[in-house]
């Protein structure tokens, strides 16, 4: 009897709590990859690398600049929808409305360019994402018109069916950011996992000349390049979403030896990590280096202020 009743309670509590389920089938379903992968492609076409795809990144500020630029818009519509509850100052609501929607222009163009060079499961949930606000800004254009024309009753009503789709929208970037780490910084810090002092890494002669490859130092694989008797290391996993750096191209950029991930373009500086080209607006982990008189590589973590 006692288990029965923790079963039910176990169940009604199940059913009380919002479920991962409608999130995990979205990453899983194949059936929008189509529309998915033509419209990526398009936006990467359209806002080519350079400095305004950096700038939607948020490369000069060194942090992805779509979240900030989303709370602004929905904090604005959470103020619409106090003063209507309050049904306080209307010049007041369609002031901060009016402000919220011209601030989702930025942030769909920082949402979008972010979203074209995420992995497909991230964009089948960024997707419906987008949708979900862009029925949020419809609903929130129609309330403003309403209001402007001195229908406020109407207004309120879609104001409140806007807030409603940026919930959502706010869930689903709230997983993309959280559960699936779009955004994050995928090159951890590793100060904290490599003791202090100087590590032997590797033997001189068994590095190939001008070719990056990949070493392992405890927990981190590293990125290495010799280059004569000189080497470079960096951490392996891209910062963006952990790309194998050594994989990538190797270029000049305005006269400074870089490298290029694979998966997503993300160029950084050989010589310390720094992000030149986005989407990673992170930086890579950097090594110190030493080559001892036996011609064994010693490495330790660069510490420099971020």
């Amino acid at each position: 009897m006692v288990e029965e009743q923790v079963k039910t309670g176990r169940r009604s509590l199940k059913e009380m709590l919002p479920t991962t389920d409608l999130t995990d089938r979205l990453e899983r379903s194949t059936g929008m990859d189509r529309p998915i992968r033509a419209l990526a492609k398009a936006i990467r076409k359209t806002i080519k690398p350079g400095k305004l795809r950096d700038l939607l990144h948020g490369v000069p500020t060194g942090k992805p600049a779509h979240p900030p630029l989303a709370t602004f818009s929905l904090g604005c519509w959470m103020a619409t929808a106090i003063l209507d509850v309050t049904r306080s100052d209307p010049r007041a609501a369609r002031t901060v409305l009016a402000t919220g929607i011209v601030a989702a222009a930025p942030t769909a163009a920082a949402g979008i360019t972010d979203w074209s060079a995420l992995h497909i499961e991230q964009q089948r949930v960024g997707f419906v994402h987008a949708i979900a606000n862009m029925s949020a800004l419809a609903f929130y254009t129609g309330s403003l018109l309403l209001r402007l024309t001195g229908r406020e009753a109407g207004g309120r009503a879609l104001g409140f069916a806007g807030l409603g789709a940026a919930g959502l929208g706010g869930y689903l970037g709230g997983h993309l950011a959280y559960r699936q780490a779009a955004g994050a910084n995928h090159a951890e810090s590793v100060t904290h996992l490599v003791p202090l002092g100087w590590h032997n890494l590797c033997d001189l002669k068994d590095l190939p000349h001008g070719r990056p490859v990949t070493r392992r130092l405890g927990y981190i694989d590293l990125l290495v390049l010799r280059s004569g008797d000189g080497v470079t290391v960096l951490a392996d996993g891209c910062s963006h979403l952990a790309g194998p750096l050594h994989q990538g191209r190797l270029i000049s950029e305005d006269g400074v030896a870089c490298v290029v991930c694979p998966w997503h373009g993300s160029t950084f500086r050989l010589a310390d990590g720094a992000v030149v080209h986005g989407p990673a607006t992170a930086p890579q982990p950097s090594f110190e280096t030493r080559v001892r008189r036996d011609g064994i590589i010693q490495v330790r973590p660069a510490h420099r202020i971020q």
